[in-house]
């Protein structure tokens, strides 16, 4: 038997718990509700969004941030190196391209990205990194899942994961890379054993129009107001199904098809360039890369949390051979383009807190490849003993040449830093500690970092 006073204390409470869950809701704890909206972080973050030209291929470090006179000295020479690399290679190959030195920090930055060099004092050059193999599908992986064996979210994924997204009518992670996806590069901005509504949105951004840019993002024939009453009755549909099931990938489809219908007002203004001024469209330049950084921009500005912009994947920066004329190409693709976005930022007032990130997933060798005949190609194998990154913005101290490899740039010497250690870095500026980041999968509470990384604390403002 139930008394009056017992009813009473019950209805009361249950009440009580459904104005809590509203709140919870809305505040983003509880997770299920919506997974990407926006959460705390551990601690007060320099960093609110990540935006990372991600040069695919492995551009030469000893060519753009890290000088080697020493080569110049022994050109046509032999050097003595133990480590193996993936090819045949010969002699010393001093750099084609000429160094100056840049800002009041003096760092030395190649003739290919003199553009860039202009904010050299708000850059940290990471001049030790260092990967695990001289492949390129196993370092994409690492320097974007942080594993280079098995398949895990992106780092994008895990600052969704962690930190949620600022804009619930746009991705908050989006991947641009022009003329259609690479082959597997997909798995670079995946999300793998979290939920599906972390992984990142492809964007083929050699198109210029918001249409075609967007796939679908305009229904031809069904008015909005009829396609919330499909959505209403989908979500019904998938409501019913989910109770006699427990599958994530359900909830991620849901969630997909909320977004879609979202993103058809917000995400056309976005992509639409034409709402530009002239002067910052000229500023970027009416190329593929120079529009699609300012796309980045855009979506920053607007609350997506993770932006990352492929390079090279039609033509890479693995330049086995004649790396002179194809190194210089592709930099004077993005050079521009990043020096603008740079700019752009600090007018904006957005610098402060966007953590921006240059690089690949390894550098190159400082002797020359050779073709099977033994000729020289003028061009360098694989290198992932040592190599260069950069950041800069969002707590990052500029004006910073942190590490160093060897006097010919093979392999890092001072201060290594390995890929989760910069990722640790990356998350410590976003107000995430690498270790607390954790999800439990398969018995284990994994994280990007695995076991490993420490904070760079030297680059850290």
């Amino acid at each position: 038997m139930i008394t009056r006073r017992s009813l009473l204390q019950r209805s009361s409470l249950g009440l009580g718990s459904l104005a809590l869950g509203g709140l919870l809701g809305e505040d983003g704890l509880l997770a299920a509700e919506n997974p990407l909206v926006s959460r705390g972080s551990h601690f007060p973050g320099k960093a609110k969004r990540v935006i990372h030209f991600f040069l695919n291929g492995g551009p030469s470090h000893v060519d753009t941030f890290d000088p080697k006179p020493a080569l110049a000295k022994h050109a046509g020479k032999p050097l003595a190196n133990t480590l193996t690399t993936e090819r045949k290679t010969g002699a010393a190959f001093p750099s084609p391209f000429r160094f100056d030195c840049y800002g009041e920090s003096g760092i030395e930055v190649s003739e290919l990205f003199a553009k860039t060099a202009r904010h050299i004092d708000d850059i940290a050059v990471i001049r030790s990194m260092h990967a695990q193999v001289p492949n390129h599908e196993p370092s994409l992986m690492l320097m974007n899942c942080g594993d280079s064996v098995q398949a895990r979210p992106s780092f994008g994924a895990w600052a969704l994961y962690g930190l949620g997204t600022e804009n619930e009518n746009l991705p908050g992670f989006i991947a641009m890379c022009p003329g259609g996806m690479p082959i597997k590069d997909h798995e670079n901005w995946q999300s793998a054993f979290l939920p599906g509504a972390y992984q990142g949105t492809y964007i083929d951004s050699k198109h210029e129009e918001p249409g075609k840019l967007i796939e679908n993002i305009d229904h031809p024939h069904v008015t909005a107001g009829n396609q919330r009453r499909q959505l209403d009755l989908l979500a019904r549909w998938n409501a019913r199904h989910r109770e006699a099931r427990l599958d994530e990938r359900l909830d991620a489809r849901i969630h997909s098809y909320e977004l879609a219908f979202r993103m058809q007002a917000e995400a056309s203004d976005a992509f639409d360039l034409s709402k530009e001024p002239a002067a910052i469209r000229e500023l970027y330049g009416n190329t593929v890369h120079g529009r699609q950084t300012l796309i980045a921009r855009r979506l920053l500005e607007r609350g997506v949390r993770y932006v990352q912009l492929w390079h090279g994947a039609g033509q890479p920066w693995d330049n086995h051979n004649d790396i002179e004329k194809n190194h210089r190409t592709l930099a004077a693709d993005i050079d521009g383009p990043i020096a603008a976005l740079l700019a752009d930022l600090k007018q904006r007032g957005l610098f402060e807190d966007t953590l921006v990130l240059w690089g690949g997933e390894f550098g190159r060798t400082p002797t020359v490849e050779l073709s099977g005949a033994g000729k020289p190609q003028m061009g360098r194998d694989h290198n992932h003993y040592g190599f260069s990154v950069w950041m800069a913005g969002g707590g990052i101290k500029g004006g910073t040449v942190h590490g160093a490899t060897d006097e010919f740039g093979f392999k890092a010497e001072k201060d290594p830093v390995s890929v989760h250690d910069l990722h640790a870095t990356m998350l410590h500026l976003l107000g995430l500690d690498h270790e607390r980041l954790t999800y439990r999968y398969a018995g284990r509470d994994f994280r990007l970092t695995d076991v490993h990384g420490k904070v760079i604390r030297e680059v850290v403002a």
